[in-house]
Order: C-alpha cells, then sequence, then structure tokens
C-alpha cells in the first residue's frame, strides 16, 4: 500500500557508527538520584543492566500538600516526552497511602511545582500537581485503581496520565496550562508515607521517549528506533539495540540466535549473541520495505522492493543471494506477507486497479490468484502453522480490524471487533496465539498505519478469547510488520522509537 516506505541507502555509511549496543549501567538512563525533602533513612536505586530493571527504596512523610519527601531518580530534560513504566512494591508495606509512580518537576526543592502519575499502596491511582511554589497539592482520581502500568506525557504545558492494570487498555486523566518551565526533572519515585518507613519497589519498562514533532516530515523524515525482545510471561521488555536511524520489522529466525530487520533499504541479520547487525545482499532488489517474511522451514526470505516504481515480490536465501523476482511487473505494487507451511505458496498484500485485496501466488512464480475482493484495504495476510487458515485485517467494516479466511480464500470471518484500529496478526509457531498491533482512531484513519503514534501490542488465543495487552509504546509502522514470534512461542521482537536527542544507553565502546 501508499505508506509502504522505500529507504534510501544513501545515508548509511555516515550514520553507522552511532548505532548502539545497550551496555547500560549506573543509573541507566538517569542522570542521578536524590532525597528530595526531610528524609530520616536515605534512599536508594539499583539498576539491573540484563533485565532493565529498577528497585528503589525509600522513606518520607508524604507527596502532598505545600511540600514533599521522598527518593527521587532523575533525568533533566526539555521539550515534550512520554514517560513510561512497569511499577509494583515490594512486600505488604505498612502505609496505605505509600507511593510509587513518575514525576516532573521544575526543581529538587521539597515544595517545587510539579505533577505526578501515582499508585498508591491501596490501590488508589492519580494524576496530584502543584501549580505554584508552595501551594497545595491538587489530584484528579483515575478510573481504574491499582495500576500496574503508567505513564505520564508532557505536549508543551499539558500533561497526560494514562494508566492500567496489565493487560488492560489505557484509561487517561490530563492537566493543562500547569507551567513547570521548559527545563525539568523527569523520573521514577518512591515514598513510604512514613518518616520511619522504609519502603521498596521494583520498576521495569521504564522508557522515556521524545516523540516526532509537529514538524516532522512523514515518509521523509525518521526518529531513532529500539529493537527490544519481550517475554510473555513477565511482560518485561529488553532495549538490545538502538539508531538514530529507522529500523524496522524484526523476523526472528528459526534458529533462535538472530533476527532479520530492515532499515534504509537494506535488510539486517543481527546476531543476537554478539548484538552485531550484519548486511544482506539481495541483488538486484536493492530498495526492500519493511514486507519480508521467512519461509516455514527457514531456508529463505520472500521480500518487497522497489527502485523508484511499485513494489515487487523477490526471493532470496536467508543467507543472502541473488534475489529473484516472483511477481509480474507493470500491474501495480506487491507487498509480500506469508508463506505456506509446505513453502508452495506466497500470500500478499496487491494493489490492482487502485485496490488492495489479498493475492496468492506460487513462491516460484506465476500466475496469481486473487482471494479478497471486497472494496476497501485488505492486507498482511499470514498463514497458520498447519497451512488451513490466514489471518489478515480488513477496513470492510469501517475499522481496521482482523479477520480469518480458509486458505483457499473461502469463509472470511470478523475475529476482533472493538473500538481500535487492529493490523498485522501474527500466529505463534505452536499455532496458539496471534499478535496484533492496535492504533487509536483518535490518531490513525482506518486505512492507515503511520509511523510515530502510541499503539499496543495485543495478544489473543487462536482459539479464541478476549485480546491482552502486552506491550505500550511510541512506534507504528516498522514495529511488528512482519512475523516477529520467537521459536519458542514465549518471545516477540519489535521496534518503538523515540528521537535519540541524548544517548538512551551508552554508545557501543
Amino acid at each position: 500500500m501508499l505508506s509502504k516506505i522505500f529507504c534510501s541507502t544513501a545515508f548509511l555509511l555516515c550514520v553507522a557508527f552511532f548505532d548502539q549496543k545497550v551496555q547500560a549501567q549506573g543509573l541507566g538512563i538517569f542522570d542521578n538520584q536524590t532525597d528530595v525533602g526531610t528524609i530520616k533513612h536515605p534512599g536508594s536505586a539499583q539498576y539491573d543492566a540484563k533485565t532493565q530493571q529498577y528497585q528503589l527504596s525509600g522513606s518520607g512523610q508524604n507527596i502532598w500538600a505545600t511540600h514533599d519527601d521522598f527518593h527521587f531518580v532523575w533525568k533533566r530534560m526539555k521539550g515534550d516526552f512520554i514517560l513510561r513504566t512497569n511499577a509494583a512494591f515490594i512486600g505488604k508495606g505498612v502505609e496505605l497511602h505509600r507511593k510509587v509512580g513518575l514525576m516532573v518537576r521544575s526543581t529538587l526543592d521539597s515544595n517545587s511545582k510539579h505533577i505526578n502519575a501515582v499508585v498508591h499502596g491501596d490501590g488508589l491511582t492519580s494524576l496530584q500537581y502543584r501549580k505554584t511554589v508552595s501551594g497545595i497539592t491538587e489530584e484528579k482520581k483515575a478510573g481504574v485503581t491499582a495500576a500496574d502500568v503508567i505513564q505520564l506525557e508532557r505536549k508543551g504545558n499539558t500533561y497526560t496520565m494514562s494508566v492500567a492494570r496489565k493487560g488492560d487498555l489505557f484509561v487517561t486523566e490530563e492537566v493543562s496550562d500547569l507551567d513547570l518551565g521548559d527545563e525539568v526533572y523527569v523520573g521514577i519515585f518512591i515514598c513510604s508515607h512514613n518518616a520511619d518507613v522504609t519502603e521498596k519497589a521494583t520498576f521495569s519498562n521504564v522508557r522515556i521517549v521524545v516523540p516526532a514533532p509537529a514538524t516532522l516530515v512523514p515518509y521523509k523524515q525518521y526518529l531513532g528506533s529500539s529493537i527490544e525482545l519481550l517475554d510473555l510471561d513477565t511482560q518485561n521488555s529488553t532495549i538490545i539495540y538502538q539508531s538514530p536511524r529507522s529500523l524496522q520489522a524484526p523476523n526472528w529466525m528459526k534458529d533462535g540466535k538472530s533476527l532479520i530487520y530492515n532499515s534504509e533499504g537494506s535488510l539486517y541479520k543481527y546476531d543476537l549473541k554478539t548484538n552485531t547487525p550484519t548486511a544482506l545482499n539481495t541483488e538486484p532488489a536493492k530498495n526492500n520495505n519493511n514486507d519480508h517474511v521467512l519461509s516455514f522451514d527457514g531456508k529463505q526470505l520472500v521480500i518487497s522492493s522497489g527502485d523508484g516504481g511499485p513494489s515487487i515480490g523477490y526471493t532470496v536465501p536467508v543467507t543472502g543471494g541473488q534475489a529473484k523476482r516472483i511477481t509480474a511487473t507493470g500491474v501495480g505494487a506487491s507487498y509480500m506477507h506469508g508463506w505456506s507451511p509446505d513453502g508452495n505458496y506466497i500470500v500478499f498484500c496487491g494493489e490492482r486497479n487502485k485496490e488492495y485485496d489479498v493475492y496468492r501466488i506460487p513462491s516460484a512464480g506465476g500466475p496469481e490468484e486473487r482471494l479478497t475482493n471486497t472494496p476497501g484495504l485488505d492486507d498482511g495476510p499470514e498463514y497458520t502453522p498447519d497451512g488451513k487458515y490466514i489471518y489478515f485485517n480488513s477496513v470492510r467494516g469501517g475499522l481496521m480490524q482482523v479477520w480469518r479466511m480458509k486458505a483457499d480464500g473461502s469463509e472470511q470471518t470478523q475475529i476482533t471487533n472493538d473500538d481500535y484500529n487492529n493490523w498485522f496478526p501474527h500466529i505463534s509457531p505452536d499455532g496458539k496465539w496471534i499478535v496484533y498491533i492496535t492504533f487509536l482512531k483518535n490518531e490513525v484513519s482506518p486505512g492507515d498505519h503511520p509511523f510515530y503514534k502510541h499503539v499496543f501490542l495485543r495478544v489473543m488465543p487462536a482459539a479464541g478469547g478476549p485480546s491482552k495487552v502486552v506491550a505500550y509504546l511510541y512506534g507504528g509502522q516498522g514495529t511488528i510488520n512482519t512475523p516477529s514470534w520467537a521459536p519458542d512461542s514465549k518471545h516477540l521482537a519489535f521496534v518503538s522509537n523515540s528521537d535519540l536527542l541524548f544517548p538512551v544507553f551508552p554508545k557501543e565502546k
């Protein structure tokens, strides 16, 4: 489709040295830690570079009224940003109103103007803020209690709290016209609500995102990218690689040791042991987009490439080599999405006569067969591991939703039906689960899947049942365009985005 991207390799060499392995140390993404206010028992923070989790301990009488006493781990920042974490107390605790959360402060003074998204020991979840120095703290209570996931976003002088219990979608509260100054302290905090007590909490999935500016030109200008690996059991995600370039669509290889991703028109093999990317030869396909899929036996890739014209499908050995064209030229764009388990067919989204539908073609090349024919966009087709079904996403009902059909195109059935736009269903290797990406309908039109939006990754049972959110992130185009399951069906690879104005993690030595 038109929003699929074709990237130039012209700047590849000049920016390659900026690519980063994640080798976090010290306080990870933060600058420092401080006990704010009057503290009888000093707080502390430990950072685990392997899990990228923080453990905070701290005391403090309260964060309320005209002054605050607590432990704060912070970074100085300017402009707009998004803070996010999963936070959990350790142990039963003493006070019902002990607090953990995210905070933005003008200064480190106890009476500073500030705003915080906070979860209390008794489950109260709220947005609390002080508008003036030494002013009285105000509060907006969230529509959910005992939130596990906390997000606090600044856009100018407007602050939005988004919170959820793990697995649920966000609910929000907002405060506008809160002037904390351009340069502020942002971070994570803990308060025991009792000057004589020290409490502990764990913070995972801690992110500071610098979003796209309003002036960014889509598909011409790009933010930085992070490749993340998500453990579905713990829902803890670790960043393994970062770049100021656009990295997209990580594909887990069948041996579980490497990923395939694309960037600026080239495909790369990323070694998970050495954290090293290596470019793959795909000649004559030089301008590859983010629609590339491994065959079920792991020996071949089908890729989508366009050199100043519509996207064309090619097959190429997974180790790289001469690419073989399999789709026709002059008929419209072809975006490749799925192999049949027996390796005989490939399904793709084809633009023919200004309509986008799902097509099937022999993997060796040959006549294409149209499998869907409803008006509007049908995209992202992918076979189930048993080869009986093809999942895809379709806008035919108004919003983009996940659908399923038999391998011959019959019995087309809607699978998701909610008030969001759902894209790119991917079936786990064991056939038990489906992951897909969700866009907010107030941010994105149903037929589009752009970069740099608030999105969720959701998982649902393949046999049917409710979906649950497994990742909350800033991304979109390129996040999971391709099948991204690990061979064990317990992990996912995906891409998130941020303007890397500062090194989120230390640069590669």
